[in-house]
């Protein structure tokens, strides 16, 4: 833990540093992470080895799960959008299209971290040791980067307990964004972006504007969304047995739009809290 003294900034140079230090004295060729608290499943390092071991995948994303003990709003709407980037993640990285990761579950090649040079490049950002990593891994191992399907190697955590601490935490993540070299996956998350303001343009300016076509038109793209949001995200839950939550789906997807401008435009112009200290608006990411 870092002394009080130092800044958001100055604690994640620490981390990585501490990490790469760990590397370098590792004997092992595969480098396995997760979050303190976390809990696995006791075939999760053996599962993981093997990927590594007969796939030959010098980064190894791995899946997550939120275990939501109570239907409350607050949990539920966090597991439901958590299996959607699980299954964003799982979809993206297997059909190689960008990479996407959760740094509770991942590993990688001693190696491959050796041969880009650990964190050069993304040490004095307030974040990166996941997606970042990853992505430099990607460009020099395109093919050898993949999302491991199995129900052996899910890591569980805990949904975050207050709407404050969840909204710190997806603004943290959406943060990310301003680092991507990959300009897929700003392509895409733009587009996304774009169709979440619309749809709630739309309804603000039906209602305000009395317009009952306008409104329509809002019903009728809000009803298509949620048909084929629900179409993808229904193997997910199987996957990870967690379709009783599913049930809420529907009720929840005004909330998630408004969620998704809030959070996508403080990721990008704000600031947010992160380990009792506020990072502030991110800076330009130059890669060494």
């Amino acid at each position: 833990m870092c002394a009080s003294g130092f800044g958001a900034a100055s604690c994640t140079i620490a981390q990585k540093r501490a990490i790469e230090y760990g590397i370098s004295k590792a004997t092992g060729q595969l480098i396995v992470c997760t979050d303190a608290d976390c809990a696995v499943g006791p075939n999760w390092l053996m599962t993981l080895v093997h990927a590594h071991e007969t796939k030959g995948w010098q980064f190894i994303a791995a899946p997550v799960q939120y275990i939501a003990k109570q239907q409350q709003v607050l949990q539920v709407f966090q597991v439901l959008d958590f299996l959607t980037l699980q299954g964003i993640t799982a979809a993206s990285v297997s059909k190689k299209f960008h990479a996407m990761c959760n740094g509770a579950n991942i590993a990688y090649s001693k190696k491959a971290f050796e041969e880009v040079n650990g964190f050069a490049g993304i040490d004095a950002l307030p974040t990166g040791d996941d997606m970042l990593l990853m992505h430099k891994i990607w460009q020099r191992y395109p093919d050898a980067v993949g999302w491991l399907k199995s129900t052996d190697a899910i890591v569980y955590t805990q949904p975050c307990p207050t709407w404050k601490a969840f909204f710190q935490q997806r603004i943290r993540w959406a943060s990310k964004a301003a680092y991507y070299q990959d300009k897929r996956i700003i392509a895409v998350l733009l587009l996304v972006y774009v169709l979440n303001v619309s749809l709630l343009l739309a309804l603000i300016v039906g209602l305000v504007a009395a317009m009952p076509k306008l409104l329509l038109a809002f019903g009728l793209a809000l009803v298509l969304k949620t048909m084929v949001e629900f179409l993808f995200l229904a193997p997910v839950a199987q996957f990870f047995q967690q379709q009783q939550w599913l049930n809420w789906f529907h009720v929840l997807q005004l909330h998630h739009i408004v969620y998704t401008i809030i959070a996508g435009w403080l990721g990008r112009f704000g600031s947010y809290q992160w380990k009792g200290r506020r990072v502030e608006k991110p800076s330009t990411l130059v890669q060494k």
